[in-house]
């Protein structure tokens, strides 16, 4: 890989195992020359093998809960004093619903659990933005970004609250990106990936089903996860200076079919 990121610094949330988008971003940003923190919740960190990709990154883990600010403080102070430096990116694959996991119907949600979904998967982005904001962390033209999906604009019933979620996820990159971009000129942008199988992903209902749906819809077919890493390494690179405020669909043109021939001959 070309060394588009050479001398950038960043943080990279979400890294689980060796399936996570997150996980192939990083191996993608070292190989493009960036150095980094990896970050994910305590829970997560007893989970996933997080410190298996640490190891091949040459970087360390700082455990962070991302629905708090005091530990989003501690982290990218950590972050800062590591690295020597602001940072260049930041990286938000963070996503969670509990209705989901338990399969709770969207027409019977369990509140305290969507306000959770809420908290985790959106609100945790404006938390990242802000204390980074209000640490004057990053540097100019830099690139902050999460991952996002297409059920924010369309229906997929079996994805829950999370399509709601989403939705608050990609008006918070609208919105503070204006803030971030007048101040500082750093960029912030959702990009949304097709469906992709992680361990998250292949926890929604019926996922096999849909998957096979929107890669037979699609005309590229599915986008896969190294695909979407490589996608996001651009982003954050000054290639894409002058990009922000943008749900960039990563689908293979799955969000602007109508119809497929293909699927009306099966």
């Amino acid at each position: 890989m070309h060394k588009i990121l050479d001398g950038k610094r960043g943080i990279i949330f979400g890294a689980l195992d060796d399936k996570s988008i997150a996980w192939k971003i990083a191996l993608k940003a070292k190989a493009a020359g960036a150095n980094f923190t990896l970050s994910n919740a305590p829970v997560a960190l007893r989970m996933g093998k997080i410190n298996e990709l640490a190891e091949q990154c040459e970087t360390s883990v700082i455990a962070a809960d991302a629905t708090k600010m005091d530990d989003l403080d501690a982290l990218f102070e950590q972050s800062m004093e590591q690295l020597g430096g602001k940072l260049d990116f930041v990286v938000h694959s963070i996503g969670m619903s509990p209705n989901v996991r338990k399969k709770r119907h969207y027409t019977n949600l369990n509140h305290d659990w969507y306000l959770k979904t809420f908290d985790i998967s959106a609100i945790s982005f404006h938390k990242v933005l802000q204390t980074a904001f209000q640490k004057e962390a990053m540097n100019q033209w830099g690139s902050i970004m999460a991952l996002s999906y297409i059920a924010a604009q369309k229906v997929f019933p079996d994805y829950g609250d999370m399509a709601d979620a989403k939705s608050a996820l990609e008006s918070i990159a609208r919105s503070f990106g204006y803030h971030f971009g007048a101040r500082d000129k750093v960029r912030v942008n959702t990009v949304s990936q097709s469906p992709t199988m992680t361990t998250a992903g292949s926890g929604v209902s019926g996922f096999d089903r849909f998957f096979d749906y929107a890669d037979k819809m699609s005309p590229l077919g599915n986008a896969d996860a190294n695909a979407c890493a490589d996608f996001c390494i651009s982003l954050m690179s000054d290639y894409c200076k002058m990009v922000t405020m943008q749900n960039l669909y990563h689908d293979g043109g799955f969000s602007n079919m109508g119809l497929n021939p293909a699927l009306l001959e099966e």
